[in-house]
């Protein structure tokens, strides 16, 4: 077992809305321009804020998400992150003890903490509070014994006076100020239905605004003492991740399988990005490149053809609602994908992915792959899901276990004979997706690194593809 020696901080919340992005994301940028190799991290599941922390930091947002991967899983995606590095900082999730509805820590920022053997810093929201403050930041540092709460940032502090009152409170209760962040309504960054507006969509206002959040944590935080907080993390026995390394033994997938090898060149696994497709995981493409693929990156809003020689195509989540008129509009592409489901290329969607290969969109033609039509909704859908993959696909093995996640605003109503993709087993029984031919969609958000082997399956699939096509050619010829 490797001893992982990094200087690391946790920086959490009481609750959601206290300012956890601003100040993770300007720690991560301040540390940065001081020449630091910064490594960050976001609890749970969330895409967008990683977006921001890669733009401070110059490296992947990665995620740790002790549900979707299990807790054993959340060192090893740590160190595999962070190697190389000097400072890691993780952002939490919510609150710093809310985790998954019903399930204790599990999931939690205080769960990632304790596994990382981490410090934390708590941001508290300071805006309507003086000597209460110390009574807040007392009960969550004496919940749990585990978490070592090194300090506090005060966030939306409205005085020098406010200042002082918050400050002889916390002195008072013996627990360190590291940080002053007054009112700062300027690097407020936009958000709409689902969260912040992510990095893709305004790259040259998400620059400024992490440049802002920078510069206001740096006058505003001590980030000397921050760091000698981070280095008090004692080393952390674990072995990096790989996305080489053998399946995870906990699925109940009937095929673990291989990466493809041989002579034949390596298929061309097509990914959609863009404004339209920023959600995914770093370890997905880490995943498919090592289980023999090559993986290019294309635009639905701006491409009218798939990448040359695609043979299989991955379409995950983002904000296609959003981008409606623009993706209908794109017909050679719809054309496209809709030629390549429709001679059995393998097809792996998800949310956002799967609103594109409906028929329809807010009564708009996307691409026509599923026999189905999608809408906006008032209900947002959110929440935790255990699945089982109940049909046989590109993607997964029937039987196939895994856990996700649901984040929409949207609804998709299916023709008859739909053939679903996943049977949920928690919190609720129903079935949801669809698989066609090649194709895997569904709402439900996973983390391929809980189960590599549907990376692998993907791109064997992607490879039989690849074969097939070569083999029609070399018969015309």
């Amino acid at each position: 077992m490797t001893a992982f020696d990094m200087p690391r901080l946790v920086v959490a919340a009481p609750s959601s809305g206290s300012g956890k992005t601003t100040v993770a994301t300007g720690l991560m940028a301040a540390f940065a321009e001081r020449g630091l190799a910064v490594s960050p991290h976001k609890a749970g599941p969330d895409y967008i804020d990683p977006g921001y922390h890669a733009l401070a930091t110059g490296r992947p947002g990665r995620n740790l998400d002790a549900f979707m991967c299990g807790p054993e899983l959340v060192a090893p995606l740590f160190a595999h992150g962070a190697a190389g590095c000097d400072l890691a900082v993780v952002e939490g999730v919510m609150g710093l003890y809310d985790g998954a509805a019903g399930r204790g820590e599990l999931a939690s920022t205080a769960q990632v903490a304790k596994v990382l053997r981490a410090p934390v810093v708590l941001v508290v929201d300071a805006s309507s509070q003086s000597r209460s403050v110390a009574a807040l930041v007392h009960g969550f540092a004496s919940f749990d014994p585990q978490v070592r709460l090194g300090g506090v940032i005060l966030n939306k502090v409205g005085s020098d006076r406010h200042e002082v009152m918050l400050r002889e409170a916390l002195e008072e209760a013996g627990m360190p100020v590291l940080g002053v962040l007054r009112r700062a309504p300027q690097v407020a960054t936009p958000s709409r239905h689902l969260g912040l507006v992510p990095v893709a969509e305004r790259h040259a206002d998400a620059l400024a605004a992490v440049a802002a959040l920078a510069g206001q944590v740096r006058a505003g935080c001590d980030l000397d003492a921050l760091m000698a907080l981070a280095r008090t993390a004692p080393p952390l026995a674990c072995e990096p991740w790989s996305p080489h390394g053998s399946p995870s033994p906990a699925s109940g997938a009937a095929d673990s399988g291989e990466a493809v090898a041989g002579s034949a060149p390596a298929p061309v696994v097509a990914v959609a990005g863009g404004p339209a497709f920023t959600f995914s995981y770093a370890e997905h493409a880490e995943l498919l490149t090592a289980a023999g693929a090559e993986v290019v990156t294309f635009d639905p809003l701006r491409d009218e053809a798939l990448p040359e020689g695609t043979a299989g195509l991955v379409v995950g989540g983002g904000f296609p609602e959003v981008y409606a008129p623009e993706l209908s509009a794109n017909e050679p592409l719809r054309a496209a994908v809709s030629a390549f489901a429709a001679v059995g290329g393998p097809v792996a969607a998800e949310c956002a992915g799967l609103l594109y290969l409906a028929r329809s969109l807010d009564g708009r033609p996307m691409c026509g792959v599923l026999d189905a039509d999608a809408r906006m909704s008032e209900r947002l859908t959110l929440g935790y899901r255990e699945a089982v993959a109940v049909s046989d696909s590109s993607l997964a093995a029937a039987g196939t276990r895994l856990r996700g996640h649901e984040f929409h605003r949207t609804v998709i109503e299916p023709g008859s004979g739909a053939v679903p993709a996943w049977g949920f087993t928690h919190p609720e029984r129903r079935v949801e997706g669809f698989v066609v031919k090649g194709v895997h969609a569904s709402y439900l958000h996973t983390h391929w690194a809980a189960e590599p082997s549907v990376a692998r399956r993907f791109v064997r699939a992607a490879a039989a593809r690849a074969a097939a096509v070569r083999d029609a050619a070399a018969a015309r010829r």
